[in-house]
C-alpha cells in the first residue's frame, strides 16, 4: 500500500517520496535476502566450551559457554560489549545498546538465550547494570578467556563490538554460527543499526543520525 497522500503535499514532495518508497521497499527486499544468505550458513565450525564468570548474589561463580544455553535448544545471542582490558569504562554505545535489549530479552527469550558478553570484571560489570536500571540481560565477564580474541573481538586488549550466534548439537558440541563487528565495510559503528531503534529513529528526521554519538549521562 503506498504512504497516505496528504491533501497539502507538493508534487516536488509526492515525487521525491514516491522514489523513496521505492527505496524502502528496495531496502526491505535486500534485508530479507541477507537474512536468507546468513540461515545458509553451514552449522560446522566448531568452537571450545570457554570458561566464563559470571556475578550471582554476590558471588563470583565459574561457568562455561555451554551453561549459557539455558534452552539447549534455542540458539545463543551474545551481545560483544566493550569493556575491559583497554576499554576501561563501558563502551557508551554499547550502553545504549544493552539499555535497548534489556527491554526486550522477556520476548527474546521465547526464541533465543541472550547474554552480554565483556572483557572486564564481572562485578564491575554487573554494578553498572544495577547503575542502568537493568534486570533482564545476562551479563558475562570473558575475563580469563580468550573467546573474543578468538572471534575477533579483541586485538591486543583492545576491544570491538559486535554480535555472536552460538548453537548447541544433541551431543552437547557448542557450533558457531554467526559472528559480525559493528565495524566492517569501512564504516564505524554502522554494522548493527539493526540492532538498535535509535539509529533507525533518528534517520527518519530531516538532519539524519548526523554526528550523534550516544554517552553514557545526559545532563
Amino acid at each position: 500500500m503506498p504512504v497516505a497522500r496528504h491533501p497539502q503535499e507538493s508534487a516536488a514532495y509526492r515525487a521525491v517520496r514516491d522514489e523513496l518508497q521505492a527505496a524502502e521497499i528496495a531496502l526491505r527486499d535486500q534485508r530479507e535476502r541477507v537474512a536468507t544468505l546468513r540461515r545458509r550458513l553451514p552449522q560446522d565450525t566448531l568452537v571450545d566450551d570457554y570458561a566464563l564468570e559470571e556475578l550471582r548474589d554476590g558471588a563470583r561463580v565459574p561457568v562455561r559457554l555451554s551453561a549459557l544455553f539455558d534452552d539447549p535448544t534455542k540458539p545463543l545471542v551474545v551481545m560483544q560489549f566493550m569493556f575491559g582490558k583497554r576499554q576501561e569504562k563501558p563502551c557508551p554505545m554499547c550502553t545504549m545498546w544493552a539499555d535497548g535489549y534489556d527491554g526486550v530479552v522477556p520476548h527474546l527469550r521465547r526464541r533465543v538465550n541472550f547474554a552480554v558478553l565483556v572483557a572486564g570484571d564481572a562485578a564491575e560489570i554487573e554494578a553498572w547494570g544495577r547503575s542502568r536500571g537493568w534486570r533482564h540481560v545476562r551479563l558475562v565477564s570473558a575475563a580469563g578467556s580468550t573467546i573474543k580474541r578468538d572471534l575477533g573481538f579483541e586485538e591486543a586488549g583492545a576491544q570491538h563490538p559486535g554480535v555472536s550466534v552460538f548453537t548447541r548439537r544433541p551431543d552437547g558440541a557448542i557450533v558457531l554460527f554467526y559472528s559480525q563487528s559493528a565495524w566492517y565495510g569501512g564504516q564505524e559503528f554502522r554494522g548493527m543499526d539493526l540492532l538498535s531503534p535509535v539509529w533507525n529513529f533518528l534517520d527518519l528526521t530531516p538532519e539524519g543520525r548526523g554526528d550523534f554519538m550516544p554517552s553514557r549521562r545526559y545532563d
